[in-house]
């Protein structure tokens, strides 16, 4: 059995019995869900134990710690095969607080410019003007670019791989290297690609996130968010100071609607990545459609690195039709399965212009047009899907 089928093997024990005691449950496959907002202990010694330990897995009050929200913890954890995990009520706390926890005031902050950008306006409106933090904008994809715009107080990289706006994938092992090397901590949102078809920390990078709402959950019914690290103590002190006095825990409901979409996730990803695959062909042959931005064509510019980092692709990519962003907008009007909505990784397929409110300036700064059209490849099946593009891209013609 070679590496990659191993932890593939071992990632599938996790999603499916990892960390579950069904006697415990009292014979429950499913793990209960704990909606205590305190726990009692037999002496008030044994309380005072289980608050000064700090132990994980001993309770004090719900702002601190949950069992179901431990579980899902542990689970996320050894999917990503780091030392631990902390969940938060949202993708953005979990963000914020890697920020809070790692960097103080007048420490520098490189951010990939196609990194998620609400990150980027929490620094600008908040981590710049409040907290007197510093902060650079790179492509990424320049290892020398990076190299000069490290600065002596640069204490941490914000990643995205692959990024979502044209899905460019960024060196993994070569940007961790270079910036272990320089001393800075390394962040890469890994929502994308999900713990199964792709592992940073393997690759070098300190801290991984993921946004629940996607993939992980799978049925767009939760908000939440994960850091997983390859070092156990940076967590810790994450759960202990920026999560606890921030109270910014994942509720014991999410945490099990969590854990039941991480049952069906390996099934649902093939799913979206036969479809997405399927549709990306069928754009990349159609005469109205210029570009196609997916990571599973090896028209990507980057598909040699491509393989060599990621072990599966997802629903989410983009196009150019060769139109005006009024056209396109037209286009996604006429789409009948593709719901018009942010976000993406649930079982419904969506479509938006992500950057059609945005000046030109903005659009060419990015990389991209105003006109790009976004798509999530959802489970309505890929014959579905081609017939309704089709139709709504004769539409964009006859309007």
């Amino acid at each position: 059995m070679d590496l990659k089928n191993k932890q593939m093997q071992e990632q599938l024990l996790t999603i499916t019995h990892g960390f579950e005691d069904y006697q415990r449950q009292l014979g429950a496959v499913s793990p209960p869900v704990y909606f205590s907002s305190l726990y009692a202990h037999p002496t008030f010694e044994e309380y005072m134990r289980a608050g000064a330990g700090r132990d994980e897995n001993a309770y004090i009050y719900g702002r601190m710690s949950n069992p179901t929200v431990r579980l899902l913890e542990q689970k996320l954890a050894a999917l990503e095969f780091g030392a631990d995990a902390l969940v938060f009520s949202s993708g953005m706390a979990a963000a914020t607080s890697a920020i809070l926890s790692v960097c103080q005031a007048g420490d520098h902050i490189l951010c990939m410019r196609d990194s998620y950008r609400p990150v980027q306006s929490f620094m600008a409106s908040v981590g710049i003007p409040r907290l007197k933090m510093e902060m650079s904008l790179v492509s990424g994809l320049d290892l020398e670019e990076i190299r000069r715009a490290i600065r002596p107080n640069t204490r941490l990289m914000i990643l995205e791989s692959p990024a979502t706006f044209v899905f460019s994938v960024i060196d993994i092992p070569a940007v961790a290297a270079l910036c272990r090397e320089r001393g800075v901590i390394t962040y890469l949102d890994n929502t994308y690609c999900t713990p199964l078809y792709q592992n940073p920390l393997n690759m070098g990078i300190d801290l991984v996130m993921h946004t629940l709402s996607k993939y992980i959950s799978g049925h767009s019914d939760v908000i939440g968010g994960v850091l997983v690290s390859r070092d156990g103590g940076l967590i810790r002190e994450m759960r202990h100071s920026t999560r606890e006095w921030l109270g910014g825990i994942l509720g014991p409901m999410e945490g099990w609607l969590a854990i039941r979409g991480l049952r069906s996730m390996p099934a649902r990803l093939a799913m979206h990545q036969d479809s997405a695959m399927k549709v990306a062909r069928f754009l990349e042959d159609h005469p109205r459609v210029k570009a196609v931005h997916y990571t599973s064509l090896a028209s990507h510019p980057q598909a040699e690195l491509i393989k060599r980092q990621m072990r599966g692709h997802a629903g989410l990519m983009s196009f150019e039709i060769d139109g005006t962003p009024e056209m396109a907008a037209k286009m996604i009007n006429a789409l009948k399965l593709f719901g018009k909505g942010c976000s993406w990784g649930g079982y419904e397929s969506l479509a938006l212009c992500p950057m059609y409110g945005a000046t030109e300036e903005a659009a060419r700064t990015s990389g991209v047009t105003r006109g790009l059209v976004r798509i999530h490849c959802g489970l309505e099946g890929a014959d579905n899907l081609i017939a309704d593009l089709a139709q709504a891209l004769e539409a964009m013609d006859k309007a």
